[in-house]
């Protein structure tokens, strides 16, 4: 493993175990098992590696997704396995949502996000344009300004499930269901 993505990896158990305001560099770097100074060859900051832990986020976001969207299947079972897989990974994932959250809005690095979800933004786009040709959505859809807000929403529901709220299955169940007829019939 490379020394860029030994600070990346302790980066993120440091911060997940005493949070990105307590976590000095010189509790990351030990953790990685290197010098200070080699930390500030690949980043000036603590808040600098939040960029690289969002890109982190969206390949493991894209992986979960290529992986449980069969994309032989009709549209709706697509639609409802894109919404689960990244349900299930904000679930799972948890901890690294909301510690990349916070580290972001406290630096300059949230303007990078666009560029970071490019390649999310890329793959939904895609999928959109896949279901126009294949006739399972609206042939007016804009697939480039649609993608961005299917992400939105997808994301956003799934956060506040399981990132802000203490919600009991039902109720993610429920959320799941609206979630699905909304995005379902702005589609079509």
């Amino acid at each position: 493993m490379d020394k860029k993505q030994l600070i990346i990896d302790a980066t993120v158990k440091v911060f997940s175990e005493k949070g990105v305001e307590n976590t000095k560099i010189s509790d990351i770097v030990k953790e990685a098992g290197i010098a200070q100074g080699t930390f500030y060859l690949y980043f000036p900051s603590k808040f600098s590696v939040m960029p690289e832990i969002a890109k982190l986020v969206v390949s493991m976001i894209i992986e979960e997704v290529d992986k449980n969207v069969n994309l032989t299947s009709n549209f709706q079972d697509q639609l409802e396995q894109l919404i689960s897989a990244v349900f299930t990974l904000t679930d799972k994932k948890s901890k690294l949502f909301t510690l990349l959250y916070a580290g972001l809005s406290q630096s300059e690095h949230l303007k990078q996000w666009e560029d970071i979800y490019a390649p999310f933004y890329k793959w939904m786009f895609e999928f959109l344009e896949r279901a126009k040709q294949n006739g399972d959505i609206r042939e007016d859809i804009n697939s480039a300004r649609t993608a961005k807000l299917m992400i939105a929403i997808i994301e956003s529901t799934a956060e506040q499930l399981y990132l802000y709220d203490e919600s009991v299955d039902e109720e993610i169940e429920l959320q799941f269901k609206e979630l699905l007829s909304f995005v379902n019939n702005a589609l079509n």
